[in-house]
């Protein structure tokens, strides 16, 4: 894995945010958020993954998302007061974020898009984001998440 900051990282930085950088091995190519989440031995619930969406008008909007849940794209577009949005094609991530699938990370992206955080991570007191890399992870308050990117509380998971 590279060392080194990544733009995640520097944000949080930059912003003085305290967080604590968590690797993972990624070598074994499970990388999705269930894996990871068992791989740095915590909780599912507060393990969050970041999903890029393009809304009708073609606004680009960020939505943070517990691991072990599913993006409802109707009640999405709604918070994002779009008709319709889809997901941002995979080959558009980096070009959008900085980030590559599977590393994106809500903290630090080329532009702060919109962003939007499931309603239930208000419930806890620390969240684990992408720390800007596939393997790692950053685990901080989840206060300091939303201010730091604007994000909003809503309803966006399927039940």
């Amino acid at each position: 894995m590279a060392k080194g900051k990544t733009n995640a990282m520097r944000f949080l930085d930059s912003h003085k945010v305290h967080y604590e950088f968590i690797s993972y091995e990624s070598n074994d190519g499970k990388i999705d958020g269930n894996s990871v989440a068992d791989k740095i031995g915590k909780d599912p619930k507060m393990v969050y993954k970041t999903l890029v969406v393009k809304g009708s008008s073609n606004g680009i909007y960020v939505f943070v998302v517990p691991v072990e849940k599913e993006l409802d794209l109707k009640k999405a577009a709604k918070a994002a007061e779009e008709k319709k949005i889809e997901m941002v094609p995979v080959n558009d991530i980096q070009k959008l974020t900085g980030y590559i699938r599977g590393g994106c990370s809500p903290l630090g992206m080329k532009k702060q898009y919109p962003t939007f955080l499931a309603k239930e991570a208000g419930d806890l007191p620390r969240i684990i984001v992408s720390g800007g890399r596939i393997g790692a992870q950053v685990e901080l308050q989840t206060e300091e998440l939303i201010q730091v990117v604007s994000a909003k509380l809503a309803e966006i998971t399927t039940n």
